[in-house]
């Protein structure tokens, strides 16, 4: 069972996520601090750092964010296969080249935001994982018949290209995962179609998450 608790206190909200009664996850939001993980946004690389493997990305806030290699080559199964990182990231970005990225990790007063090329598109029963062929499913799922169900449904209405989380919620459904994974798909098309617009020439945010209290529970 999972359970999130939300506390208003004087200068924002403190939300835990519970999990069978243990604290997996805790975060405080004051009025001031404005919530940036899982944005989405067409950024600007500034500097590539070949010694650490690694770039500084304007996206448009106080402090550059910062990319590893790792997060910018197409992402792979890592229970399958080692992604290859014998390759300067030189050779992969340049300067002043835009980059569609995800915060995977807010700025705090010392670092800009860690970011990422590898998307994680939140829906109702799926989060879209686009630009691989990686479909898996939610662990809390324990009946087989009903996660070969679910994984042959998804797979079978993913576009090519795309990949998917399913999530608890997609259990015995049907109807509604197929639209869901549409209405999803839909939203990445349109960010991607916003992010190719030649004017765009400065940082934009292009995805706005969901404040963390309204998120769906994987």
């Amino acid at each position: 069972m999972t359970e999130i608790i939300i506390q208003t206190v004087e200068n924002g909200k403190q939300i835990a996520l519970i999990q069978n009664g243990k604290l997996i996850e805790y975060y405080e939001e004051d009025k001031e601090y404005r919530r940036r993980e899982g944005n989405i946004y067409i950024g600007i690389v500034k500097d590539v750092i070949n010694g650490m493997q690694s770039a500084f990305v304007d996206i448009g806030t106080e402090k550059n964010s910062f990319i590893h290699l790792k997060d910018i080559l197409p992402k792979v199964d890592e229970t399958k296969e080692i992604p290859n990182q014998n390759i300067e990231i030189s050779k992969i970005v340049k300067t002043n080249q835009k980059l569609l990225v995800q915060v995977k990790k807010d700025s705090n007063e010392k670092k800009g935001a860690r970011v990422s090329s590898h998307i994680n598109l939140p829906g109702k029963y799926i989060a879209l994982l686009p630009n691989t062929d990686i479909v898996t499913i939610s662990q809390k799922i324990e009946d087989k018949k009903e996660q070969e169900r679910l994984l042959k449904l998804v797979k079978e209405n993913l576009s090519q290209g795309n990949g998917a989380i399913i999530r608890t919620s997609a259990q015995n459904k049907e109807k509604e995962v197929i639209e869901d994974i549409k209405k999803v798909e839909k939203k990445w098309n349109d960010i991607i179609q916003t992010s190719i617009n030649p004017e765009l020439k400065e940082p934009q945010l292009l995805y706005k998450s969901e404040d963390i209290d309204r998120k769906s529970v994987v």
